[in-house]
């Protein structure tokens, strides 16, 4: 069967090496170094107890320094699997998320199209930069040169011109024996409307060669030396071998430096350019549009946490915000975006020249994680005085939140929300450390055993394991029912001891089939870690897991989950006003423990308001039965029992 051109090298590109020999492998901890791509383990391939087997995940090949074998992620799969090439190729590209196409009888001939017009880029290349060397060319180097960009950099770079004539580029290629209808294929040369012959692409225009992951030319990027032209800069159209939503400019030599520095996006050629010649060799940018779904894949495969490196205008600003939506509904554990929003009318070849690396280390030293973004975008600017405007915000940050499919992830990024909120609407309210030797005792946190105990937490704790036991038992037996409720489990802070690691194994394993559900959720976890949870005896009674009834499950599930999420929120509640006592007093500490208590209320008999007579406490403010109730508690906690009585 044959394959379109380009498809493997879209497969390999897409393809991270070390996921799919990890399979097979343990990888030496102590040679490896997952964050340059560089892994070692013992060979699968021979018998052997030291690692020399050698994984480059850039470059996207193996070597054994034993037995010799090589080769790239295909061909381990072949290798290990026992599996023909194509065999091999719809495996992975069924991991990749790629559609393996149709065969193709035509395919190596358009493979052998491709190479011509690859042939047909190159000697252009040469063209172009001959133009910039010589006389018609000596403009455009003194612009390169107050760019900071001498000879020998526009050499390294394969700079050229385009000279200002309609056909210069194709007198020049046809002379050479190439055919015209490959330079309008190649979008090197355009067809008139008016009957005439096809006219060059650029022209008065500095050249930048765009290159694949390969080295080859594939595109050419051109800036007007005219300011008055209509396009400042011009980019190939798309062709059999320029996609530009799927390239990068500098791919291929940033792929090779990411190992050992951040991989750092840029808007331009130039920027890219000022930066590598800087020293920053992991420098990419789009080509000429904002940053697409397949370019962030590709930003990845290089790099788990690229730099955006935008300009400091409006217009950059609002690239970075199209960049965070964008990644959002994509991001990871450990796969996200950083921010470095350059100084106001700056761009980083800007930056470089005025300040040189220091002033870029600086830069990228402050570059914000993709949460600060998002709460910039949702509140700069936004007046936040009323409880209208404070719901609004709410409702548009649950909006932004939502797009993250990670349900831990997610958390983590409310939790964090959580806490800007806070301080944005606390902001003379210091949440102050403890300090040794200031006379008081250092605040303890409880630990996984304290948290789980009956000493430290009475009947409830026992109350809450069970709970917990029911739930976990439920989705372990019922997993469909997992989507209706993974944002709810992933919210539950669980304290019976091994329950946390059941639950996040759950959310992991998502929906399997039932006869693969337990041994998927075993390989997570500690040996009869499972059976000790589903042979607790009260199990045997709980009527969703006596038979198959479905519907009966999912009641149980939704209502023992929204048990479980009102009490942590009361406890939340009272101990936040615990935390703020001391500084929070009237009705502002009331309306806390109100909301606590009637949460708490609601979870134990269904109803969300206690209507019982207001009374008054001892600082005037007036407080109904069940405020009283969580006041005492509360007090009691500090060791005030007693302060607040129905009398």
């Amino acid at each position: 069967m044959s394959l379109p051109p380009g498809f493997i090298d879209e497969l390999r590109s897409r393809l991270s090496l070390t996921q799919v020999v990890g399979r097979k492998v343990v990888w030496d901890s102590r040679k490896s170094n997952q964050g340059k791509g560089d892994m070692w383990a013992p060979c699968p391939f021979h018998q052997e107890k030291t690692a020399s087997f050698h994984v480059d995940d850039r470059k996207g090949f193996y070597y054994c320094f034993g037995c010799h074998e090589k080769g790239d992620a295909i061909g381990f799969v072949m290798a290990t699997e026992n599996l023909s090439f194509i065999e091999a190729v719809k495996l992975l590209a069924a991991e990749a998320g790629m559609q393996v196409p149709e065969r193709d009888p035509r395919a190596q001939e358009k493979a052998d199209r491709r190479e011509s017009l690859v042939e047909v880029m190159e000697a252009a290349a040469r063209f172009y930069m001959m133009q910039l060397s010589g006389g018609g060319g000596a403009e455009a180097r003194r612009y390169l040169e107050g760019r900071k960009l001498d000879r020998a950099a526009q050499e390294r770079w394969g700079l050229g011109f385009a000279p200002a004539g309609w056909d210069a580029l194709r007198t020049h290629l046809t002379g050479k024996g190439i055919a015209v209808e490959k330079l309008v294929e190649a979008g090197l040369a355009k067809t008139s409307d008016k009957g005439r012959a096809p006219y060059d692409t650029f022209r008065n225009r500095i050249i930048f060669p765009i290159r694949d992951a390969r080295g080859r030319c594939i595109a050419f990027g051109g800036r007007a030396m005219d300011p008055d032209d209509n396009a400042k800069y011009l980019n190939s159209p798309e062709t059999p071998l320029f996609d530009k939503g799927r390239t990068l400019f500098n791919m291929g030599p940033a792929r090779a430096a990411a190992g050992n520095a951040p991989l750092i996006v840029a808007e331009g050629y130039m920027d890219v350019i000022a930066l590598v010649e800087a020293g920053y060799e992991a420098s990419v940018a789009p080509l000429g549009t904002a940053i697409t779904e397949d370019q962030l894949r590709l930003m990845w495969r290089m790099s788990p946490e690229p730099v955006v490196a935008l300009d400091g205008d409006a217009a950059g600003q609002r690239a970075a915000m199209r960049a965070m939506d964008l990644a959002l509904p994509l991001i990871e554990a450990g796969q996200s975006l950083r921010f470095c929003l350059m100084p106001p009318g700056q761009d980083p070849d800007d930056v470089l020249r005025a300040g040189g690396r220091a002033a870029m280390d600086r830069l990228l030293a402050q570059a914000q994680p993709m949460i600060d973004l998002l709460w910039r975008a949702e509140t700069d600017g936004r007046t936040l005085d009323t409880p209208e405007t404070r719901a609004a915000l709410d409702k548009s940050l649950r909006a932004r939140l939502g797009r993250i499919k990670d349900p831990s992830l997610r958390r983590h990024y409310g939790d964090a929300i959580k806490e800007r909120r806070w301080h944005l609407f606390n902001p003379r309210r210091k949440r102050t450390p403890w300090v040794p030797g200031r006379g008081r005792t250092p605040p303890q946190e409880a630990t996984t055993t304290t948290r789980a105990s009956a000493l430290a937490l009475g009947g409830e704790a026992v109350e809450q394991g069970l709970r917990e036991q029911v739930v976990l038992a439920i989705l372990i037996r019922f997993g469909d029912l997992l989507p209706r409720v993974e944002d709810a489990l992933a919210e539950i802070e669980f304290r019976g001891e091994g329950h946390a690691a059941i639950a996040r194994a759950i959310l992991r394993c998502g929906e399997v089939a039932p006869e693969e559900r337990s041994s998927e959720l075993s390989r997570d976890l500690p040996d009869g870690a499972l059976e000790k949870l589903l042979s607790a005896r009260h199990l045997g009674v709980v009527p969703a897991l006596r038979g198959e009834d479905r519907d009966l499950a999912a009641i149980c599930l939704g209502e023992e989950l929204a048990r479980m999420l009102a009490e942590q929120g009361a406890a939340r509640e009272i101990a936040e006003a615990m935390e703020d006592l001391a500084a929070e007093t009237g009705e502002a500490l009331t309306w806390r423990l109100g909301e606590a208590a009637r949460a708490r209320n609601h979870a134990e008999h269904g109803s969300a308001e206690d209507t019982t007579e207001y009374e008054e406490a001892p600082n005037g403010v007036k407080l109904n039965r069940t405020e009283r109730d969580a006041l005492n508690v509360l007090l009691k906690q500090i060791g005030l029992s007693g302060a607040v009585d129905g009398k």
